[in-house]
């Protein structure tokens, strides 16, 4: 009769298990990565070795913005003088898929855009030739208020310079008197929740996201019963140079390196207060940021806010040689961020006085239609359910469903997660092979 083997020899043998599955989904990802490499090689560049855009991706995003309204040629504005512009953009991103419009998901920030420089013929050649650079990708429902792109506009000025073989002439002078107002002109175009805030003439070999020295970061909060103190503590402990593996969504296939270095943590009261609670708001400041990285580290804040974390638990993340895989949690919502600033060298933006009051009048108007959207929702509020004498909205207290809280340092990390996904995965498919074979 067999003997049936001890606990101690089951783990073992799950051990053994789990390794060899790690590999084969290491492998597996190298492999997926290789193919993918391949394939946007060969969209890319073709079997010829010649640039081309994708069928199915890039080209439909082209195709719209080369498009042509009311007989506008991009092509045939080639012979017209163009400089080398910087422009700094403010939009409110809740109905965006975010700023790049490479995800093909519609309307984005950088599509809108494009539609604002066809309208205004002042996109001469197509968005590769324009030498397009943006500043950072911020997500679907991330808000802006310091975007920075660069690309080569029509411009009014005659001073020129030989465009090393291209076509039209490349205006190199400083000045921008007579120039076209670009901040009015694209203004005048452009959706509401979108907004040039400023221009710039920039050298051409300025590039928005290389050129850039530091990108500044606000994300807004309510206070509600949150421990500002211990959270400050906690964040605190992130500036310096540190590896923000843990306080990102790992994009193995394009990030090698993940030491990012943050020189500023401010966590600070603002003025705007509603039903008896304090809008809070944390500024972070840092030469460079990865993927989801923000988000990341306000979540764990919060978790420290609340209590269920200790300041402590930033250190032990920032340890990779101790944490050497992100644990699994939520991170922050979108909707509070906002892209706050983006500085450079030598990059003064300046608006017209006549595109500065329109533009203010314009933000104006804005801030006054949310403030009624507010009001009618507030009035929805008060007569949603019938008060007793004793009750009152201020402050209000709102039943909130207490969840049980995880610690970080006991959740498993990510490639375990996949593992555990791959094996719900499997069982999925026996279960389906069961019921089909029944």
């Amino acid at each position: 009769m067999a003997t049936q083997p001890s606990d101690a020899e089951l783990i073992v043998s799950l051990q053994a298990r789990v390794k060899e599955l790690e590999t084969e989904n290491a492998k597996l990802l190298a492999q997926l990565a290789d193919c993918h490499s391949h394939e946007m090689e060969e969209k890319l560049h073709g079997p010829d070795g010649k640039d081309r855009e994708s069928k199915e991706g890039n080209r439909k995003f082209e195709k719209k913005t080369e498009k042509k309204e009311s007989g506008y040629d991009a092509g045939f504005m080639s012979h017209h003088s163009k400089r080398y512009v910087a422009l700094k953009v403010m939009y409110f991103g809740k109905r965006f898929y975010g700023f790049a419009s490479e995800a093909q998901m519609q309307p984005t920030v950088e599509s809108e855009l494009f539609k604002a420089f066809e309208k205004t013929r002042l996109l001469i050649g197509n968005k590769k030739e324009s030498q397009y650079s943006r500043c950072g990708r911020t997500d679907k429902g991330v808000s802006s208020v310091g975007q920075v792109i660069a690309l080569f506009l029509r411009s009014n000025l005659k001073l020129s310079a030989i465009n090393n073989g291209n076509s039209g002439e490349v205006v190199l002078d400083e000045k921008h008197e007579g120039e076209i107002d670009y901040v009015r002109v694209l203004n005048r175009v452009l959706p509401n929740d979108i907004r040039i805030l400023g221009w710039c003439p920039a050298p051409v070999d300025f590039h928005a996201r290389f050129s850039c020295l530091s990108r500044e970061y606000k994300y807004f909060f309510w206070k509600e019963k949150l421990n500002i103190p211990a959270m400050e503590s906690a964040g605190n402990k992130l500036v310096g140079e540190h590896d923000f593996r843990n306080f990102c969504k790992m994009d193995a296939a394009n990030v090698h390196n993940y030491r990012r270095h943050i020189t500023l943590f401010e966590i600070s009261p603002t003025d705007v207060r509603y039903n008896g609670n304090q809008l809070w708001v944390i500024k972070i400041k840092g030469s460079a940021f990865l993927w989801h990285q923000v988000r990341c580290m306000v979540a764990v804040l919060f978790m420290v806010g609340k209590g269920l974390e200790s300041p402590n638990v930033i250190d032990m993340l920032l340890d990779t040689t101790r944490i050497v895989r992100k644990p699994q949690y939520t991170m922050a919502t979108e909707v509070p961020l906002v892209l706050q600033c983006c500085e450079f060298d030598d990059i003064k933006f300046i608006c017209s006085s006549d595109a500065g009051d329109a533009l203010r009048l314009h933000l104006v108007n804005e801030c006054q239609i949310y403030q009624l959207q507010t009001t009618i929702f507030h009035e929805a509020l008060l007569n949603c359910v019938p008060l007793s004498n004793d009750q009152s909205l201020l402050p209000f207290q709102a039943t909130k469903k207490k969840v049980s809280h995880v610690p970080l340092m006991s959740r498993p990390t990510e490639r375990e997660f996949c593992i555990l996904k791959y094996f719900l995965k499997l069982f999925k498919n026996y279960l389906m092979h069961v019921i089909n074979g029944i």
